[in-house]
């Protein structure tokens, strides 16, 4: 990508998004094109269409989507399928019709089948049921892959996407009700601790094994990918290893400072038994995540103290 280019941040708020916008001011591009929701409706097809004809955006990184854990995803499950197959039809094919030289679509790891040999590579998408409790979410995630594929083949287009593992870090989201698994244990364990309470309750059994990426280090893999031109497989992020919720829950009370009881409600549902990329193709084209567990959480809970207080409940 040229310094100078207008690059589009779709959802430059949100976890991922601002993440990206950091790592590509670090890297020294500046002309940047961001909106808020209120300012741009994604899931309107005249207010996307408008921008980009009147924008003209030389490279999009697509990271608006609506997310959330097991228990948003199992309560709303046609806002996750509707909203997000809205954002990915509009955005992509506004990219095209006004020749957008690259797009990156950001995907998930939950687009991959419930029982998936382990770990998970990309050529195993469709291979098998998806995990019942965020299958709705994972198909529109599978739609958007499908129409980056098909438009690079029927016109040739460079639209790449990436499926990251999951993600935590600054500008996460906490809400105990629809937060994933890491950002939700970090407030928990923090207000038990604040409270002096005697034990956190963890959702689950603790047996499922998760790998988890630090959002800065899934950032600066999206700005790398970008810039290998004539990429357009789909590529999986990730760290490579994975951690019992268990020991997880353990870490985050050590990190955070909890010295009481930690119980497991294996009435709650646990989710798909494992998730773990392999990352042998983004390490063939040269890039490696850099940030410790242990690490990322700590900048993670340094950043949720500073920002609590603003924090919705």
């Amino acid at each position: 990508m040229e310094k100078d280019a207008k690059i589009y941040v779709a959802g430059h708020r949100g976890l991922v998004g601002s993440a990206i916008v950091r790592q590509l001011r670090k890297a020294g591009y500046q002309n940047l094109l961001l909106r808020t929701r209120v300012e741009l409706d994604l899931a309107s097809q005249a207010e996307v269409r408008d921008f980009f004809r009147s924008e003209t955006p030389d490279y999009v990184f697509l990271a608006a989507a609506k997310v959330g854990g097991i228990h948003a995803n199992d309560t709303y499950p046609a806002d996750f399928i509707v909203d997000n197959l809205a954002i990915e039809l509009n955005v992509i094919r506004a990219a095209y019709k006004n020749r957008v030289k690259r797009l990156l679509f950001l995907g998930s790891s939950c687009i991959y089948p419930r029982d998936c040999p382990q770990p998970i590579k990309e050529e195993y998408l469709l291979t098998g049921p998806l995990e019942p409790t965020n299958e709705p979410y994972a198909v529109a995630k599978i739609a958007g892959i499908k129409m980056c594929e098909a438009y690079n083949r029927q016109h040739g287009t460079q639209f790449v996407s990436v499926m990251p593992t999951n993600l935590y870090g600054p500008n996460d989201n906490f809400d105990l009700q629809n937060s994933h698994v890491l950002p939700a244990l970090i407030r928990k364990f923090h207000e038990a601790k604040a409270r002096a309470e005697a034990k956190v309750v963890v959702w689950g059994t603790g047996s499922p094994r998760r790998e988890f990426l630090y959002v800065e280090d899934m950032a600066e893999a999206c700005v790398f990918v970008m810039n290998r031109d004539g990429c357009t497989d789909m590529v999986n992020i990730g760290v490579g290893e994975d951690i019992r919720i268990g020991e997880l829950a353990r870490l985050v009370g050590e990190v955070v400072g909890f010295e009481g009881e930690i119980v497991f409600d294996s009435t709650k549902p646990d989710g798909t038994p494992q998730k773990l990329l392999d990352v042998g193709r983004l390490k063939s084209l040269g890039w490696s995540a850099q940030t410790g567990l242990r690490e990322g959480i700590g900048e993670t809970y340094r950043w949720y103290l500073e920002h609590s207080s603003n924090l919705r409940s």
